[in-house]
């Protein structure tokens, strides 16, 4: 059905009609689909269709643009200003940022003045704080006003304005005072107190809350819009349900980034070396980390000496065990991001334990079982200069499934315990990122392992 859509534009707007009859029937289509077809374009082809639009129709389609940047840049400074001063004021500034510095700064400075004191306002914060990412696509009212003055008000700033199911009330020095419902307003009588309509315990944030930190909270409101205040209970503007799902998209993926051992996001557009600068520490660490898990082993350089056959096993016992802490871990890691109570933290952790110690014995018994006979068909030698020995062979299998057993079990318990300490103590879990815990899960696994053969083959001896 999307790509009828798309060809009926294309065809509208390649077509001899007039502008106003095209703009007629192109109403009846999605900003997002005609920012589609656009982009098929080649950019002699767009220049050339934008003139059917006024600045007003291009700043609504703009925003639906997967790379706007490289639209924006198409076109001349002033023209693209003039778009820009349309956005909203968060739209805007997700474009800007897009922009190199100087290209950047030449359209803030020939914006508008009051669009322009908007988007230095948004540019002042820091990313990671809600007053980055505050909308000024919002109705205000005075207290004052009458239920009458109200409506008036309403029917003026809608023009300019779509986000009109919550009306927010201000006092004279622009403090927040609290919301009312469209509906409630529609059917009040003129005769009514306005302040009556009124609800004054709502949520809000502040602009320089963490964004991270509210989006849990913004999910659990479920309000189209939050206002947003400063420390001195002035409104500044508010999150839309958009800027939401734009921003719980940038955490899932700033998540990700972590979880492969990345500081941050990399930008496509960023040369190599930025990307090594930020890649190189988790590098470093992990490879310490990792010449630890070799130390260790290097300490049962008895072990496989005496029974080489061992070492064909490892890289199973150290694969499983972190399949298991990373599965622990991205499951407490999505727990967290959804609010769990302490007493549920405790209940995710005994839970994690179990699950790694059912699929310990299950994993561990079928190791036994099809390790035991691989090596009995190949008559394979475990203990070295000894000659092929059936109670060996199937010692060192139940040494496989019960090292199976304890690291998977082990595993589960850090995958889910180190999350819940680093959010304990105010640090990101995401930062418990694979590569560390499959590195910790290594160590556990080799010292399980290689522990359990000392036992059974030379201390016991």
């Amino acid at each position: 059905m999307q790509k009828k859509y798309l060809l009926e534009i294309k065809e509208i707007l390649l077509s001899n009609l007039s502008r106003d009859e095209k703009i007629k029937r192109l109403e009846d289509y999605h900003k997002s689909d005609i920012a589609d077809v656009l982009e098929s374009f080649t950019e002699e082809e767009r220049l050339k269709v934008y003139k059917i639009f006024n600045v007003s129709q291009l700043a609504d389609i703009f925003p639906y643009y997967d790379n706007a940047k490289n639209y924006v840049q198409e076109l001349n400074p002033e023209i693209s200003a003039d778009i820009l001063e349309k956005m909203d004021s968060d739209e805007a500034m997700d474009i800007l940022d897009e922009l190199k510095d100087e290209d950047k700064n030449e359209i803030i400075g020939l914006l508008e003045k009051n669009a322009q004191k908007k988007i230095i306002k948004l540019d002042s914060y820091d990313d990671e704080t809600v007053g980055s990412h505050m909308s000024d696509n919002y109705i205000v009212i005075k207290k004052s006003l009458t239920i009458k003055e109200a409506m008036s008000c309403l029917v003026k700033e809608a023009g300019e304005h779509d986000n009109i199911y919550t009306i927010y009330v201000v006092d004279n020095e622009n403090k927040f005072y609290g919301i009312i419902n469209l509906k409630d307003l529609i059917i009040a009588r003129k005769e009514d107190d306005l302040l009556s309509l009124c609800k004054t315990s709502y949520p809000t944030f502040y602009d320089d809350e963490i964004m991270s930190d509210c989006l849990k909270r913004m999910k659990d409101y479920g309000e189209v819009s939050i206002p947003i205040i400063s420390r001195e209970n002035r409104l500044l503007g508010v999150i839309t349900p958009d800027i939401l799902l734009e921003a719980n998209e940038e955490e899932l993926i700033d998540d990700y980034a972590k979880l492969g051992g990345l500081s941050e996001n990399e930008d496509f557009n960023e040369s190599a070396f930025v990307s090594v600068k930020k890649r190189i520490p988790w590098l470093v660490i992990l490879m310490f980390l990792g010449l630890l898990v070799s130390s260790i082993v290097g300490t049962f350089e008895a072990v496989i000496t005496a029974l080489p056959a061992v070492v064909f096993f490892q890289s199973m016992i150290l694969d499983m065990a972190g399949n298991v802490g990373t599965q622990s871990l991205a499951v407490t890691i999505r727990n967290i991001s959804e609010g769990m109570s302490e007493k549920d933290k405790i209940k995710s952790v005994f839970k994690e334990i179990k699950i790694g110690f059912i699929n310990g014995i299950i994993i561990g018994t079928f190791s036994f079982v099809f390790i035991m006979l691989f090596l009995i068909i190949k008559h394979q030698e475990v203990v070295s200069g000894v000659g092929y020995n059936l109670k060996d062979v199937v010692k060192v299998s139940l040494i496989i499934g019960t090292s199976l057993l304890l690291s998977m079990t082990v595993s589960s318990l850090i995958g889910a315990m180190f999350p819940i300490i680093l959010d304990k103590v105010h640090i990101d879990p995401a930062v418990a990122s694979g590569p560390f815990i499959t590195t910790f899960n290594d160590i556990i696994a080799v010292v399980s392992y290689y522990g359990l053969v000392y036992l059974a083959f030379i201390l016991l001896l």
